[in-house]
């Protein structure tokens, strides 16, 4: 099983369907499981942190017309510029994340306070030389969308978490998160947690710290020879 695949996806999984939207995950062979998402507006779909694949388009038809694709981590630009030039669209990047601007070969546009044509606030979560992240909720639907700060995937989590912090942030856990209460959460590595969704963000985040040496105990388990 590859740590991240590099040839072009011709196999996919869809995840995380509801109501207002979908996602994907477009190798459903490899470790980290990057996982995309689709969000219903009423002037049409936002693709977040998208993952091309064989069949994409199609898929995308049922739904609607591309709106925009979103990059929502300075390390996710993914994608996101040659889907957007495909369907005649903009990227968009919450306007203080520079880095995730550069070499995207497709009109940009920054994003403040809100994607634009949906319910979806735009909020700054992690934001460092290094890393770079915003978080979309809507407070309506109960929707929040994490690319990086928490996932599903193994080396995310122990095994008592449905949800776990990412390793590199376990010392200093992202507790913004904590003050929102959200009814699903949709994440950037594997598939988005749709039960107890709040519950399980607050053992995220309450547990970070002291589950540190059991996750990455398991991690080097899995990862070395």
């Amino acid at each position: 099983m590859p740590l991240k695949a590099t040839d072009p996806a011709t196999q996919w999984r869809e995840i995380d369907d509801w109501e207002d939207g979908t996602g994907w995950i477009a190798y459903p062979e490899e470790t980290i499981e990057r996982a995309s998402h689709v969000l219903d507006g009423p002037e049409g779909l936002w693709l977040v942190d998208p993952v091309d694949f064989d069949g994409l388009d199609e898929f995308l038809a049922d739904r609607g017309e591309v709106r925009g694709t979103v990059v929502l981590l300075n390390r996710h630009k993914r994608d996101a510029a040659s889907v957007a030039r495909r369907h005649d669209v903009s990227v968009h990047v919450p306007h203080f994340m520079n880095d995730a601007v550069r070499d995207l070969d497709a009109p940009v546009e920054p994003v403040r306070t809100d994607l634009p044509d949906s319910e979806y606030g735009v909020h700054r979560l992690v934001d460092n030389p290094l890393w770079t992240e915003a978080v979309l909720y809507g407070e309506e639907s109960g929707t929040l969308v994490v690319p990086e700060a928490v996932g599903t995937t193994g080396y995310f989590r122990t095994s008592d978490e449905r949800l776990g912090v990412h390793p590199a942030l376990r010392f200093k856990p992202p507790r913004k998160l904590g003050r929102l209460t959200p009814e699903r959460i949709l994440v950037g590595h594997g598939a988005g947690v749709f039960e107890d969704a709040e519950q399980a963000l607050q053992n995220a985040l309450e547990g970070a710290r002291r589950r540190t040496p059991r996750l990455y105990a398991n991690n080097l388990r899995e990862f070395l020879p």
